[in-house]
């Protein structure tokens, strides 16, 4: 074989020379742009950091302080360890256990009356030919209204002697109730505000499910000669089961946080004679009433347990996974 020629030789080493500054430049390409992505990603990540601090400065820290205190006798500025002392000290607290019995009580009707009542009106809305929109602003009205206003609104409305709904009861020959100022009638009268209030979200969320079952379904069901209320039976309710659910958590959850409108009816101790107090209140009357900021905690974390637990029940009541 004939050794290669000195310029055969150069132009392959050429050759190879400039496919290897090629590699070399695509590589140095790829990587700035890899460089230039990862730079993009992280400008986006220095975005993030003052919400991140927001949520560690007003959501993690004081959740992990109120747990730090609840082993505390606190009153702002002295501590002593108490151990699970304050934890005692509320389960066995009758005004504790009052305050969860006006809450379930308060939230048991509210929702039970609010969301087959609102999914009633969505029904009705739903079968409108024109005006849904019209509707769906006058009834969603309220939930879009500061409760604190409502609740002082209310206490017009429901006034025992100058009271619109009195006025009415009054004239038709029916008993006057004292609502906000009899113990008997308070819880009553939270429970309509409740359900007034938190009627407008039922029937949108409700209305949004009525509209995403298939028209299909109700053609097949009117062949099969299917009267509207068999329909309504038999199509439109299972297939709202997943609505009901999330509205049924949805109620619980807000329920057992009752605070605002209880607070601004009956103040911190939900007179009268505490016919009114929720968790919520009785754990702001602790803290900021009495300075007991230990139990005050405590007890916060005693309504965190139930409201998880009750949430458990209803994920599994409705079939649904965690």
């Amino acid at each position: 074989m004939n050794p290669l020629g000195k310029g055969e030789f150069m132009e392959n080493n050429h050759v190879t020379t400039t496919d290897a500054s090629v590699k070399t430049s695509v590589y140095m390409e790829s990587t700035r742009k890899k460089k230039k992505k990862r730079t993009t990603q992280w400008t986006w990540y220095i975005f993030l950091i003052p919400s991140f601090l927001g949520i560690l400065l007003f959501m993690v820290y004081p959740v992990l302080e109120s747990f730090r205190l609840s082993f505390f006798k606190s009153n702002g500025t002295i501590e002593t360890f108490t151990g699970l002392n304050n934890f005692r000290t509320v389960l066995t607290s009758g005004p504790f256990w009052n305050a969860v019995w006006n809450t379930f009580f308060i939230g048991i009707f509210q929702v039970i009356i609010t969301i087959p009542l609102g999914f009633i009106f969505a029904t009705l809305i739903n079968s409108v030919g024109k005006g849904k929109n019209f509707f769906k602003v006058i009834y969603f009205l309220p939930n879009v209204t500061s409760i604190v206003a409502a609740a002082m609104i209310f206490q017009f409305v429901l006034h025992p002697e100058m009271g619109i709904v009195n006025f009415a009861l009054d004239s038709i020959g029916l008993p006057t109730p004292g609502w906000f100022s009899e113990p008997s009638t308070s819880k009553w009268g939270v429970i309509l505000l409740a359900v007034w209030h938190w009627i407008g979200f039922v029937i949108i969320i409700c209305l949004a499910n009525l509209q995403a079952i298939p028209s299909e379904m109700y053609e097949a069901a009117k062949i099969d000669g299917a009267s509207g209320f068999q329909q309504w039976l038999f199509i439109t309710i299972p297939n709202m089961t997943g609505t009901f659910a999330f509205l049924l958590i949805t109620g619980w959850i807000g329920a057992l946080q009752r605070f605002n409108e209880v607070y601004v009816i009956g103040g911190p101790n939900g007179s009268p004679a505490r016919s009114i107090q929720t968790m919520g209140a009785f754990i702001y009357e602790r803290g900021f009433t009495g300075f007991e900021f230990g139990i005050a905690s405590a007890a916060t974390y005693i309504m965190f347990i139930i409201i998880l637990i009750f949430t458990f029940i209803n994920l599994k009541m409705s079939k649904m996974k965690i």
